[in-house]
């Protein structure tokens, strides 16, 4: 695969998730989220995995932005499922152990919900692929506190940047830092005519209000 030049990690990221589609902009033919909510665009950052390039990227700049915003944390632990290989990546990288949340405790076995070897005490910095409205990333960091962990904040492949989204976050005081949003991917797609600018207005109104947006 042949790679374009880019002006900043964010913009980069962003062509990577659109040239291999693991971004979808589909403002005349939107797709229904889990959450009932229909929407111009689909993500599934899992698709970066089978790009070796792109993977080693995404966990290089991992490792920078959790060395600088928050040092050296005890563990990575990732959110299942988009959080979990990239996540073991990263601790790879960084040399740390690595545990994974599960969305809820298993039915049968052991009904872990962590899995993995983490006590109370340890600090961990939370591994997501891709943040909408936050819902299962608060599940696990709640998990994670509730073991007795110090979790120092959150890394995110993507963010959608919902107020609502941030808004919990802020609730229960997790900062997040994501290598890409909204804004950034809409920018490339614009320049790089992934989208045209007649699109534009209706990405633009589904932003503002994501629940009540109708094609």
């Amino acid at each position: 695969m042949t790679m374009k030049p880019f002006d900043d990690s964010a913009s980069k990221i962003a062509e990577y998730l659109l040239q291999i589609k693991a971004i979808k902009l589909q403002p005349k033919e939107p797709f229904t989220w889990a959450s009932g909510w229909k929407s111009p665009i689909y993500c599934d950052n899992r698709k970066t995995l089978s790009y070796p390039q792109i993977r080693t990227f995404i966990r290089q700049q991992f490792t920078s932005l959790i060395h600088d915003k928050f040092g050296t944390p005890d563990f990575i632990a990732g959110v299942a499922t988009g959080g979990i290989a990239i996540g073991a990546l990263v601790a790879q990288e960084l040399g740390l152990p690595f545990v994974y949340v599960r969305s809820e405790a298993k039915k049968h076995g052991l009904s872990n919900t962590i899995e993995g070897d983490i006590e109370a005490g340890n600090s961990v910095v939370v591994i997501e692929d891709l943040i909408s409205t936050a819902s299962s990333s608060i599940k696990a960091i709640e998990a994670l506190k509730e073991k007795g962990c110090n979790v120092k904040g959150m890394v995110s492949i993507f963010n959608y940047g919902f107020d609502l989204a941030t808004q919990k976050l802020k609730e229960i005081n997790c900062v997040n830092h994501s290598l890409c949003d909204y804004h950034a991917l809409i920018d490339v797609a614009v320049k790089h005519e992934y989208i045209n600018k007649n699109d534009l207005e209706s990405l633009r109104k589904w932003r503002e209000n994501p629940s009540k947006w109708k094609p």
